[in-house]
């Protein structure tokens, strides 16, 4: 038995990896994933492996916290745009798909808000962003007063809340698994500088 991992002292084999990455092999062209063997193809498990500890570790809240996913958000409520899934990184990304994860996702960033003053300040770092413009050949021209701040300061907290519960629920994440799980050699953090695929080339 073959262990890529511990969760929570449990094993994480790499037969497990081995069957996700033969299941996204299926499913993804192969000229969108690096060859089996290569620097890149071991990065790949790396990710994978960071993939399945994640799983495993939102799963164990789910159970701890026993919740429903019946009350999950949708996930392009959480992640409506690219901008969004760049900003929470690929792996709590990826764990987002589960209706289980969102439904943690909810519980865990509930406590987090912005205040008057956050919702201001944005207002007035962006003022353009509250103008109408009008497009004159080709060319977005201003053609009209920025909008008070009363007019779009509900949609600005929306928005900045929405960015902040992401932020929390990574740092969750993030901090829950470097508690939890032991990684092999070999299935390191693609981005831990001290493995030997983690070359930085041109």
């Amino acid at each position: 038995m073959t262990v890529a991992a511990t969760v929570f002292g449990a094993p994480l084999l790499v037969s497990e990896v081995d069957a996700r990455e033969a299941r996204l092999r299926s499913a993804v062209p192969a000229a969108a994933l690096p060859r089996p063997g290569t620097s890149e193809g071991r990065q790949l498990r790396r990710w994978l492996t960071q993939l399945l500890v994640a799983e495993r570790v939102v799963a164990a809240e789910a159970a701890a916290v026993n919740v429903c996913e019946d009350d999950a958000p949708d996930e392009d409520a959480l992640l409506p745009d690219a901008a969004a899934r760049l900003e929470i990184g690929s792996i709590a990304g990826s764990v987002l798909a589960c209706p289980r994860a969102r439904a943690v996702f909810a519980g865990v960033t509930a406590h987090v808000d912005v205040g008057d003053a956050e919702v201001r300040a944005y207002y007035e770092r962006n003022p353009l962003q509250f103008r109408s413009f009008d497009v004159v050949d080709g060319w977005r021209r201003p053609d009209g007063p920025v909008a008070p701040l009363h007019l779009v300061a509900g949609g600005i907290r929306a928005d900045l809340r929405a960015a902040a519960r992401r932020r929390e629920f990574r740092r969750w994440l993030d901090a829950r698994c470097a508690a939890a799980v032991h990684l092999a050699p070999g299935y390191e953090h693609p981005g831990d500088p001290t493995q030997p695929d983690n070359t930085h080339r041109h």
